[in-house]
């Protein structure tokens, strides 16, 4: 299994496991329950930052996070600073400024939507990688249903949700997820194992400090840390070492294909934790979402078959 032929997916795990054995049914099920597993803790993840956002606003928080993501990685994967190459220092400022900028836009518009709009918006990012990385054609299709998707997303019945500002937040962050996953190819094959992810989450840290220090101004409480740790723990260092665990287990097709329920996942997380209720006509926008990119992901596995 060739894992750097992945471009779709929810983050750059697929780009920088390393191969394993060849599926088994056993293995194939451990893989599915890490994928759901993975999807949970960064959904779930996402709602539970009502709170740190509440205490340190949303540059504060999400500097916060970056910086104990980073630490906490850099000590395990201690990676070798001194010695790399320019062409890996390019590399790595690159996807950690990306990192730093989408995180900052996802977390500004989940603040100003609905979990499931802004997670479906979000989307978009892999979502065109999957379609326009091999070519324009009737694959536009794809993107339209989730388009259509996310305009029922959008509407309760009586209204529109959300703002302007939470809806550029998220195209936002969908364009930085895009780039993020092409510079994640670039970092995968440029660093070895978790070095890349630790160099590029040590930047994004740094790039965030300006904006988390004026938000926050310096303030901070035991409390607040312990539960900002948490967080950071739940996204997005447990999901990275869930995803490349599961990628050794399980096709990358069907990993990418699975990952797609991301969207419905973060519905279900902002319904039970947020109280954020959905019509039936946002259930079916959900669903379109999920099955555009499926469809994305199972289309362009196909073609590179």
């Amino acid at each position: 299994m060739d894992i750097k032929n992945i471009e779709t997916g929810t983050d750059g795990a697929a780009l920088i496991a390393q191969p394993g054995v060849s599926p088994t049914s056993g293995g194939l099920a451990a893989g599915v329950a890490m994928c759901l597993m993975s999807m949970s803790s960064i959904q779930f993840g996402a709602a539970l930052s009502s709170s740190a956002i509440a205490t340190y606003g949303v540059a504060g928080a999400t500097w916060l996070r970056l910086a104990f993501a980073a630490i906490i990685l850099a000590a395990v994967v201690r990676p070798s600073v001194l010695r790399y190459s320019s062409a890996q220092w390019r590399a790595t400022l690159l996807l950690g400024t990306t990192t730093a900028a989408m995180t900052l836009c996802f977390f500004a518009a989940i603040q100003r939507l609905p979990l499931g709009l802004a997670i479906a918006i979000d989307f978009l990012g892999p979502l065109s990688v999957a379609v326009f990385g091999y070519g324009l054609s009737w694959r536009l299709t794809w993107p339209l249903i989730a388009a259509a998707g996310i305009l029922f997303l959008a509407h309760d019945g009586e209204g529109w949700v959300g703002n302007l500002p939470g809806v550029l937040f998220a195209l936002g962050s969908a364009v930085g997820w895009a780039v993020y996953i092409l510079l994640t190819k670039k970092v995968g094959a440029a660093f070895k194992g978790l070095e890349g992810l630790s160099m590029s989450l040590l930047v994004a840290g740094l790039v965030a400090t300006p904006f988390g220090l004026a938000e926050t101004g310096g303030a901070f409480t035991v409390k607040g840390l312990v539960e900002v740790l948490g967080l950071a723990i739940l996204v997005p260092l447990l999901p990275y070492a869930l995803e490349m665990v599961a990628l050794r287990r399980m096709p990358s097709a069907s990993f990418g294909i699975l990952m797609s329920l991301e969207p419905a996942l973060g519905a279900l997380a902002g319904f039970l934790i947020l109280a954020q209720p959905m019509t039936a006509l946002q259930m079916l926008g959900t669903a379109l979402v999920v099955a555009a990119s499926a469809g994305a992901t199972a289309t362009a596995s196909a073609e590179r078959a």
